[in-house]
């Protein structure tokens, strides 16, 4: 943390306590979060801040959407989808896209005009990447060159609100990952293109999650991400180290937050006329959690140096991934435990991070996959 870094992060703790926080439950309640808080966010430089100023963006680094990860952490918060927004796909624009690609989306994406998501996961094809069945076929129409895409994707955050999307296709079926490719998509207006249900999830209610189905939509060739087609996996695999950094950054200020609260809990509890606190066992429990969430902060900083100068290999943000995202499931079930029976009551915070948390072993990659990452490098 830098003196810079410590006064955005305040900025960003402050907008979340007076513009996300108070209204998490009602966003939980409806299953998405309110369009104009995007905008909000853009005029408080939430968004895109690790995209160049030249391009709209708050001109930071990587760090500073590790703070806005780590705070959303904090405040218990998931409803806003910026780590999907800005943390991967403004990336994959500003590695990948053409310049003027990043001229015409990534000021709108700052701003939050635009709201952008990542196509990846099928009803068939979660971790498998190489085997998704969205197809993009080439043709000629009378507005030039397009591609006739079909299919649909499903666990899409972001997808109910989502005006730019990020679709994993294969462009050569016959040519396994190298027939996959990377194709923006603007969906207002757009013929052939719908949005499904949002999705019933167990926790994270308040961070729109949907279905997207693409019926014969057309699109221009040049929404391609990459010079040429068949880069789509090698894009996504360079990619998925930092966006597993991102999950394991909230993981490490989740199980952070977990173990404050329980230790605010159990000073205030009583049992057999002593406080929970004064219980031995209470104390070692705890004790093994902050030594636990200690060593995980202290691997992610040791990443997020990596990351940042650029030498932070696949394996490593695997391993990060998967370590951080189990413990925080093991360190909040803990403390789930010392509240007793008002854990289990979800007008306790530690019953929102119980439910919140358990995606984390699935999504940014299975932690299975994770570890199979890990395996290959033995």
């Amino acid at each position: 943390m830098t003196e810079d870094l410590e006064m955005f992060q305040d900025t960003v703790r402050r907008f979340i306590e007076r513009e996300l926080a108070p209204n998490e439950a009602r966003w939980a309640a409806q299953g998405y979060i309110d369009r104009e808080v995007w905008r909000r966010a853009g005029q408080a430089g939430l968004l895109c801040a690790s995209i160049p100023e030249e391009y709209g963006g708050g001109g930071g680094n990587f760090a500073h959407e590790a703070v806005i990860t780590r705070e959303m952490a904090r405040a218990i918060f998931t409803s806003l989808g910026n780590n999907v927004h800005s943390g991967i796909v403004a990336h994959y624009l500003l590695n990948y896209g053409t310049e003027a690609q990043k001229k015409k989306w990534l000021p709108q994406m700052a701003s939050g005009e635009m709201v952008a998501a990542i196509a990846m996961s099928e009803p068939g094809a979660g971790s498998d990447l190489k085997s998704v069945r969205t197809r993009a076929v080439r043709e000629k129409t009378a507005n030039g060159d397009c591609y006739r895409i079909n299919g649909a994707k499903t666990f899409i955050t972001n997808g109910y609100h989502a005006d730019l999307v990020c679709l994993v296709a294969k462009t050569d079926p016959e040519a396994g990952s190298r027939g996959v490719s990377l194709i923006m998509i603007e969906t207002r207006d757009l013929e052939g293109f719908r949005r499904g249900r949002i999705l019933e999830k167990i926790g994270q209610k308040g961070q729109d999650t949907a279905e997207l189905f693409f019926d014969d939509v057309l699109v221009p060739c040049e929404n391609l991400l990459g010079e040429q087609e068949g880069q789509g996996f090698y894009q996504l695999m360079q990619q998925l180290p930092q966006e597993r950094m991102i999950i394991a950054l909230g993981a490490t200020a989740s199980m952070q937050r977990a173990i404050e609260l329980t230790t605010e809990y159990v000073r205030e509890r009583k049992v057999f006329g002593q406080a929970l606190a004064d219980l031995q066992n209470t104390r070692f429990r705890l004790a093994e959690c902050k030594t636990e969430a200690t060593i995980a902060a202290t691997f992610v900083d040791d990443c997020m140096m990596r990351l940042m100068a650029g030498t932070l290999d696949a394996a490593t943000a695997a391993m990060a991934k998967w370590w951080c995202t189990q413990k925080n499931c093991e360190i909040i079930d803990e403390c789930l435990q010392l509240h007793g029976g008002y854990g289990y009551m979800l007008e306790y915070p530690i019953a929102r991070m119980y439910a919140n948390a358990r995606v984390g072993k699935i999504y940014g990659g299975s932690n299975e996959i994770m570890k199979e990452l890990v395996a290959r490098t033995l």
